[in-house]
């Protein structure tokens, strides 16, 4: 036993060695910017990812913008790479990942920031210490999406900023359908994944009616996804399939000549294991090859 450990310390040193000089794992052309929001008195990281032929080619690109960035920032560019297949299958497209607000937690951050108003609901503990749960600032992050992460991508890349395409899941898509009642020309296309609609008691649905109220036209191209298992069901608190399908079925209601909707439920699909399936469709639906 006793000659087993100088064996032993050498394999530890050497383990310790090689994760010291082993160098961090980098998404190819990819890049982060940090930005301050003024407004809100808080820092945001901004992830960009270049597509293929960027660096041989003159043109412009589409651009994609997605909340949720740690966790949906690498799994589209992946998608976007291997269902485009360099154009043939999918447009090219500069992808931009909206990070969560530097020194929060992703939930923390999400709450407060993708939210349209202050919840009534109650008993939610916040996993920041010293720090109470907040909601409803949704309003003031679209203005910094607008004033701040905008001007940076336009000056910094070459992106069509006329074909600008929005894709949320879950309070991400409460982001959306925010943006989509507010300032709907904000973007040209979104995909919107089960949207939160029981959020605020269905705020979104009185939005709507608001803005059907005021306007004669939504001009938008609009593809909504939902897990088939997020229907009623034991244990399910909210019917987000139904919910998804009577906005849908309001919206087009309307007749708004300038808006496009479509709409898919994916069976066997809950909350969490959607997200793939539905930005891989709502991708192609949006940036079909022309």
């Amino acid at each position: 036993m006793k000659k087993l450990f100088p064996v032993l310390f050498l394999l530890c040193l050497s383990s310790a060695a090689a994760s010291q000089t082993a160098p961090p794992y980098v998404l190819e052309d990819t890049e982060v910017h940090t930005l301050h929001a003024a407004e809100l008195k808080r820092d945001y990281q901004v992830l960009v990812s270049l597509p293929p032929s960027y660096k041989t080619s003159t043109r412009r690109y589409p651009v994609v913008f997605v909340t949720d960035a740690p966790y949906a920032f690498p799994l589209i560019r992946a998608i976007g790479k291997r269902v485009g297949d360099h154009g043939d299958g999918l447009e090219e497209f500069i992808l931009v990942g909206l990070a969560y607000a530097k020194g929060d937690t992703p939930e923390f951050s999400r709450r407060r920031d993708y939210t349209p108003i202050e919840t009534a609901d109650v008993g939610l503990k916040s996993d920041m210490p010293g720090r109470a749960v907040q909601h409803g600032q949704a309003e003031d992050y679209r203005r910094f999406i607008a004033a701040d992460v905008f001007p940076l991508i336009e000056k910094s890349y070459r992106a069509d900023m006329t074909r600008k395409v929005f894709a949320g899941h879950s309070y991400g898509s409460l982001l959306g359908l925010h943006i989509l009642f507010t300032e709907p020309a904000m973007f040209d296309q979104y995909i919107l994944g089960s949207p939160s609609l029981w959020y605020g008691r269905r705020i979104m649905f009185e939005r709507e009616k608001a803005y059907a109220a005021t306007h004669k036209d939504l001009k938008a191209r609009v593809y909504f996804g939902v897990g088939g298992l997020e229907g009623i069901k034991p244990g399910n608190k909210n019917d987000t399939v139904g919910d998804m399908k009577l906005l849908e079925k309001t919206l087009n209601a309307h007749h708004y000549p300038g808006l496009h909707t479509t709409s898919h439920v994916f069976e066997d699909e809950d909350h969490l294991t959607v997200a793939p399936g539905i930005i891989t469709h709502g991708l192609k639906w949006t940036l079909a090859p022309k």
